[in-house]
């Protein structure tokens, strides 16, 4: 298999050519044929034609799916359905050859990253390039950290646990009565132990998160309700920083939407307790929601600090906090909303923002309305 037509060759069976140097003197080279690169390119590469039959394989993908290429070339895909391993790829691409960014498949032990890629000319569809990038040892180091955190959180919830009772003790008289001094001291340490505690719970969600094991009880779920329990919590805040909470909702009933609750308030809370944290005193939080066609709309909007334009792209980053919120509020663990948008997009939903830095942030969210299912499901979670 050639691009173009050949070349003559040198001795290291590159075509020669020659180039002008920066003195202008003409200087004789070798470079490389397009073929020569991608028979040396270290991922996997198919070539399908605007059929669908399979019109170019490099060594790579030879290894991958442990095939000769002679075997399986100018074959329609779905005839490689009688190759084993290309049954996962099949299966992903369909006879189309549909459009694909980062899929993962797992073919034998390897676990490949499939980019599908439509190659046109003048606007029409020629062919399609897959590239199959091996991602196995990130996967495997992936695990090994989700364990690991797996299993610190879990040693660490006991101990912790059997700290908060023990000051909570202390902290009711129940050893004698405290001077205002010890009472300070163990007030401090015992909301440092809280923060522990939410720390674990945080990792443990995210663990659950990565291992595709979080969602559990899906139930018909009316998310006015759910979202009016979730600011109930915030009353004291509320007031303490003297912010202005604005509840907007349609007049009619809302349609419900099928949730798992307690991750739903979980993803809720996140993005309410960030408009709370960041937006100063005397500031507003105003949250609507709408039904607009097949999905419920949320807006969560505040008055607050705002996002930086150059830190916005990494907003749902694991672990990431922006500059001016680490100032603001220096505890945070950086997983809320990494959290929160893996579960609203677990729920068939989508998530993005507004925000201007000093200005305020808008937070949407969208839910498909699963009204049909009621009279199977039964009453809601509330």
């Amino acid at each position: 298999m050639f691009f173009g037509r050949k070349k003559k060759k040198n001795q290291k069976g590159f075509p020669k050519g020659s180039l002008e140097n920066n003195h202008g003197r003409g200087e004789e080279i070798t470079f490389p044929d397009l073929e020569t690169v991608v028979n040396h390119f270290t991922d996997g590469l198919l070539v399908f034609s605007r059929d669908s039959n399979l019109v170019l394989m490099n060594p790579q993908a030879e290894k991958i799916f442990e095939v000769k290429k002679e075997r399986v070339l100018v074959k329609h895909i779905f005839r490689l359905n009688s190759f084993p391993n290309f049954r996962p790829l099949v299966s992903l691409l369909g006879g189309g050859i549909m459009e694909i960014s980062k899929k993962e498949v797992q073919i034998k032990k390897k676990v490949l990253e499939v980019f599908s890629i439509p190659m046109m000319v003048e606007k029409e569809k020629v062919g399609s390039l897959i590239v199959l990038h091996d991602i196995t040892r990130e996967k495997l180091v992936e695990t090994m950290k989700t364990e690991f955190i797996t299993l610190s959180a879990h040693q660490l919830r006991t101990p912790t646990s059997a700290i908060k009772w023990s000051l909570r003790m202390l902290l009711d008289g129940e050893f004698g009565k405290l001077s205002e001094e010890q009472k300070k001291l163990i007030e401090k340490v015992y909301d440092s132990n809280e923060k522990t505690i939410l720390l674990m719970k945080d990792l443990l969600n995210v663990a659950r998160i990565e291992e595709g094991t979080f969602l559990s009880k899906m139930v018909l779920s009316d998310m006015e309700k759910l979202i009016r329990s979730v600011t109930i919590r915030y009353s004291e805040e509320i007031r303490r920083k003297k912010l202005k909470l604005e509840f907007r909702k349609p007049k009619g009933e809302l349609p419900k939407v099928m949730a798992d609750a307690d991750k739903m308030k979980i993803a809720v809370d996140n993005l309410i307790d960030n408009a709370i944290r960041y937006t100063p005193t005397g500031g507003r939080v105003k949250i609507s929601i709408v039904a607009k066609g097949k999905e419920i709309e949320v807006q969560i909007q505040d008055t607050g600090i705002g996002i930086p334009e150059n830190r916005q792209y990494k907003i749902f980053t694991k672990f990431f906090r922006a500059e001016n919120a680490i100032k603001t509020e220096p505890e945070g663990t950086g997983l809320g909303l990494f959290m929160t948008e893996y579960i609203i997009e677990a729920h068939g939903g989508r998530i993005w923002f507004r925000s201007q830095e000093g200005e305020g942030t808008i937070f949407y969210f969208t839910l498909p309305i699963k009204k049909e299912f009621g009279e199977y499901l039964g009453s809601e979670f509330y």
